[in-house]
């Protein structure tokens, strides 16, 4: 099928690792759909604390080298599909996650139109804005797949669950899929933020100063921030942690069970989480709207904190 965009397409590309001085907008080549693919028309692409480690070098399996396009999560129309390709068509509003884990920045999200496997896109019901959306992916999945390796099944109904950091995404999400499951959820907020965690469900809100050692034990710790040791302290023995990076092992006398959660893309469990948005039973905010073009300036906003929500890039 013929593409529906002509002219120049721009992107952002990490030219060196380092600091977000290293982003540089160029122009790309057009993009074609291969078989099993769609090209998207990128509208957002979340900005993530993952693609500020890009950039410097600071990510599982080692340092991508440049040039490379950051950007996981993207929401848009399909403006082009591959010959084999059934389940879209142009038009067709998408949003989804790129594995960055796999691709390493070919593609990433950070452009104006992004070949993409169908498989790794769902449907964006007409309810849900593009910005919002495309906060969904990695934070969603990331946290409901945490949860899932903190053994919930083999806890008491009712068991205290300590979230770090849910005031950010995916801290977020895991606050309100823990208190959505029936657990007592003890979440950690930013200073100002407290209400708005208060609104995930969180039965008890602590500060972002909290000595958390003393708000247990409880018998799991989600650590989405991670913390590491200070989050431990607040596990029982015997009890389960599971972060988002590599933290210190926990004294094995303790019995803890220790988990590392690495995301892995899961469509259906995405489309499912999408609806639960767009339905508004699953929450998540935009902090700040800005040009792809200022990609790097987002990646400042982002390491210097303090943000109520997620940065998002924009086209058109």
């Amino acid at each position: 099928m013929k593409p529906v965009y002509s002219g120049r397409v721009l992107g952002v590309i990490a030219a060196a690792l380092g600091g977000p001085e290293v982003l540089q907008v160029t122009e790309l080549p057009d993009p074609e759909a291969q078989p099993g693919q769609v090209v998207v028309r990128v509208r957002a692409v979340c900005v993530h604390p993952a693609d500020v480690a890009s950039t410097t070098g600071q990510i599982p399996r080692g340092p991508v080298m440049p040039p490379f396009l950051p950007g996981w999560d993207i929401a848009g129309e399909v403006a082009a599909v591959g010959s084999d390709t059934t389940d879209f068509r142009v038009g067709d509003r998408v949003v989804g996650m790129i594995p960055w884990y796999l691709t390493r920045g070919a593609p990433g999200g950070y452009a104006e139109l992004v070949a993409a496997d169908a498989e790794w896109l769902v449907p964006l019901p007409d309810g849900l804005d593009f910005a919002s959306a495309s906060t969904v992916p990695l934070n969603a999945q990331t946290a409901h797949q945490g949860l899932e390796l903190l053994s919930l099944d083999l806890l008491s109904d009712g068991s205290s669950i300590l979230v770090t950091g849910a005031s950010g995404g995916v801290g977020g999400f895991a606050a309100q899929f823990a208190a959505q499951a029936g657990y007592r959820v003890v979440a950690q907020a930013s200073d100002g933020d407290e209400e708005w965690v208060r609104g995930l469900g969180a039965h008890e809100v602590v500060s972002r100063s909290a000595d958390l050692a003393a708000v247990g034990p409880v018998a799991a710790v989600f650590d989405a921030v991670p913390l590491g040791d200070a989050a431990a302290a607040a596990v029982e023995n015997r009890g389960f942690v599971v972060t988002t990076r590599p933290t210190p092992a926990i004294d094995p006398a303790r019995g803890v069970r220790q988990d590392l959660q690495l995301i892995r893309l899961d469509r259906k469990l995405l489309a499912e989480l999408v609806e639960r948005v767009a339905a508004g039973t699953l929450r998540t905010r935009v902090a700040v709207t800005m040009p792809l073009t200022e990609a790097a300036d987002a990646h400042r906003r982002v390491l210097a904190g303090g943000l109520h929500g997620k940065v998002v890039l924009t086209t058109g």
